[in-house]
């Protein structure tokens, strides 16, 4: 079997380097992280025309091979690197038809390093429209390579990229320029003192300090004092270079790439200027997210509703058709329902990625990101912090990892340190539960009450993202200054293809990753709530039996028993015209009696099985903590969901389905379940506004998130900032939820 091509795709962010990627790949897909640095690493497959196989690499966005953040220094390190298992056969660089001169830079930069590099020209329908002309094949010889015309958005293009990779080893390996024209006297001693080493490699390892050749830094100081520059020196050396390889690019573009200027001009303009405005920016953006909002919960109600029962009825055909014992409780109260309790918000987390991927493949995020450069800077940040920000409404993790763009220290610091407080999907499962249990269902000015109070949770998380900030701004004492400089991509329709992608991808990770968490807390919990040592817990059934048959059911059965009852006759009497209960002969009094003792007996069933909860091992443990979350509004059983939660927080939903399910034999859902759960007066639900809103902000502003954790600690290879994080969100979501809870009771 013949060895898979290497290949490397690399290019300037907003070129379409991932729709060139997927086109590429399809589905053979994987996403990683690049050994021993954070940093996501996508992986696919695809096949050539003569049969054999290419295993694409999608490196990082880079505008060169002078690094400036950690993520772009993984490409100059695998490019660098022979011995690297990654190490391209030939590169690809993808660039934009209407920015080439610039992506030329990076392209040039590869070649010298003697690569085989493919140069893919992306987004060639749009030539017509900006008055556009290419001389390809004298483009080729000007830069001594091959170039694949594309168009990701017709489909085009793509087969000859691949027949390209399939013949890389007919390209040429000649650079582009002779670098050592910036300093010749300097590089000829290089050359002298590393004969044996590729000059422009040897020129790349000493500017851009990596130490992943057989060459190292040390060797090159060690061997002789007069290779050796200062960094001012080597920074002017890098301009100089720069300025070479403008002239060599701008030469090559003379009579190969023409722009009709009159042609040129669009609604790009016009739009910028209403999209980033300082009033209409911020009004349209503000629209932007209602309409989202209002989207997740319109949209979502059918598929979720259809999930929530099929879950229930998935676990009451299990009790019904498996034999009675550990394994089948199990299955039913462990396993499924913590599973359901996370797999019903698919639907929602599938939009909210759906409009983030059509806002980005759009080309209006970036003019969200200088939007609100405005708005960052008073507080201490920049625009680019804005990136990590709206990256976090994901998730926090790659958020965090996100601030690796942020070459100032304490702004990248203080972003690390706020952005935990952006509402990320892990959130949306719990909020959704709780607005669907405490917030009516009414609307104004046709906005639902329920979306509206979802925006106002975002909103209030990116809030306190922005205090947090001014606050840490004016405490740390880290003085810098920085420059912030963000690209404007042409506005574009989103391809359908990379959205359905993003939302496959992104949708996967969250329940697969949250999925394992929850099924092993959910294992866990069903354990601790079917056992207990006590007498109380082993002899439930018959301490239960006797309080009922001395004291009645309790206040929650005896109204259980009665709505039901009620709900029975209500369904199967007739309405007349006018509006009134027309008889039925069908209600008897000895159907009623039947319906009464059925229900009683269940009632019974379940107050024996909240017996046994109550004094089971999680029992306890829930009393134990009951105190110092009884000020809040919540009993034990929410309690423990807080407490499992900090795992992560989606598991707070599939905790509480866990909970609710220990001996359950009636088949309904979770939001029933909770809905019908009664205070401790038995008088009033326990999820009611008061309790409801103190969760949902205890959650706004908790850290709940051991992931998060660790993911500050290796970005700031230190335990100081994130203990000093957990410390300061859990109290301070403590408070709130308080002080929430207290007035609103």
């Amino acid at each position: 079997m013949s060895k898979s091509i290497n290949v490397a795709l690399i290019g300037n962010p907003n070129t379409g380097k991932t729709s060139v990627f997927n086109q590429l790949t399809g589905l053979k897909q994987k996403v990683g992280n690049y050994p021993g640095i954070t940093v996501e690493k996508k992986q696919g497959s695809c096949k050539l025309p003569d049969g054999s196989k290419a295993t694409i690499l999608d490196l990082p966005g880079t505008y060169s091979l002078n690094t400036t953040s950690l993520d772009e220094s993984v490409v100059v390190e695998l490019l660098l690197n022979k011995n690297n298992k990654d190490f391209p056969d030939v590169a690809v660089v993808i660039s934009d038809v209407e920015n080439l001169k610039r992506n030329l830079l990076l392209f040039t930069q590869i070649k010298d390093l003697r690569i085989p590099t493919i140069l893919v020209i992306n987004m060639a329908d749009r030539m017509s429209r900006k008055g556009i002309s290419l001389d390809i094949e004298g483009m080729e010889r000007q830069l001594d390579t091959k170039i694949a015309l594309v168009s990701t958005r017709k489909g085009s293009g793509i087969d000859q990229i691949k027949s390209l990779i399939a013949d890389y080893g007919s390209l040429s390996n000649s650079p582009n320029l002779d670098t050592s024209r910036i300093a010749p006297e300097y590089f000829d001693r290089l050359q002298k003192a590393f004969p044996d080493e590729d000059l422009y490699k040897l020129w790349m390892v000493i500017t851009q300090d990596v130490n992943f050749m057989p060459i190292e830094k040390k060797r090159i100081k060690d061997a002789t004092s007069f290779t050796t520059k200062s960094k001012e020196e080597l920074k002017k050396l890098q301009h100089r270079e720069t300025v070479l390889r403008y002239q060599f690019i701008n030469s090559a573009l003379k009579e190969t790439y023409k722009v009709d200027l009159n042609a040129a001009k669009g609604l790009r303009a016009s739009l910028d200027k209403i999209l980033t405005h300082k009033v209409f920016g911020y009004l349209i953006f503000f629209a932007i997210l209602l309409l989202i909002f209002q989207a997740i919960f319109d949209w979502s109600t059918y598929p979720m509703d259809f999930i929530d029962e099929q879950f229930a009825a998935a676990g009451e055909w299990i009790k019904n058709t498996l034999p009675p014992g550990v394994f089948t409780d199990l299955l039913a109260e462990g396993i499924l329902a913590g599973i359901g309790g996370i797999v019903i918000f698919i639907p929602q987390i599938a939009f909210l990625f759906l409009f983030i991927s059509l806002l980005e493949e759009s080309g209006y995020m970036s003019r969200v990101v200088f939007l609100m450069d405005r708005l960052m800077r008073p507080f201490g940040l920049s625009g680019k912090s804005v990136v990590p920000l709206i990256s976090g409404t994901a998730c926090a993790i790659p958020a965090v990892m996100a601030t690796r763009t942020i070459e100032n220290w304490k702004e990248r610091l203080i972003t690390i340190l706020v952005t935990p407080f952006t509402t990320c999907s892990a959130r949306l499962p719990v909020y959704l539960i709780l607005i669907a249990l405490v917030i009516p269902e009414g609307s104004i000015l046709g906005l639902s009450y329920q979306a509206l109070t979802l925006m106002l949770l975002y909103l209030l998380g990116f809030g306190m993202a922005i205090f947090s900030a001014s606050v840490l701004n004016k405490i740390l004492k880290i003085r810098s200054r920085s420059l912030f400089m963000v690209e404007m991509p042409t506005y574009r329709l989103p391809l359908i293809k990379n959205v359905a992608y993003t939302v496959l991808e992104k949708t996967k990770s969250f329940v697969f990753g949250a999925g394992k968490i929850i099924l092993a807390i959910s294992i866990i919990l069903w354990f601790l709530g079917s056992n207990g040592h006590s007498q109380d817990f082993k002899n439930a059934e018959e301490i239960v039996n006797q309080r009922i048959d001395t004291e009645g059911l309790s206040p929650y059965s005896q109204n259980y028993i009665q709505n039901n009852i009620n709900a029975h006759i209500t369904n199967i009497k007739g309405e007349a015209t006018d509006g009134s209960r027309l008889p039925d002969p069908r209600i008897s009094e000895d159907s009623l009696k039947v319906l009464t003792a059925q229900l009683m007996e269940r009632a019974r069933n379940q107050e024996i099985a909240s017996y046994k909860l109550e004094h089971s091992y999680i029992g306890y443990a829930g009393k134990a903590i009951e105190p110092i979350v009884k000020p809040l509004g919540y009993d034990w059983k929410i309690g423990i969901a807080v407490l499992t939660s900090f795992a992560a927080r989606e598991v707070f939903v599939g905790t509480l389905a866990t909970i609710y399910s220990v001996g359950s034999d009636e088949e309904e859902t979770i939001k029933n379940r909770m809905a019908a759960e009664l205070d401790e007066t038995g008088k009033q639900p326990l999820f009611n506004l008061a309790s409801g809103i103190s969760l949902m902000l205890f959650y706004a502003f908790a850290m709940q998130c051991m992931s998060t954790l660790a993911i500050v600690k290796r970005e700031t290879n230190s335990w100081r900032w994130p203990m000093i994080q957990l410390a300061f969100m859990s109290v301070f979501a403590y408070l709130v939820a308080l002080t929430a809870f207290q007035i609103l009771n």
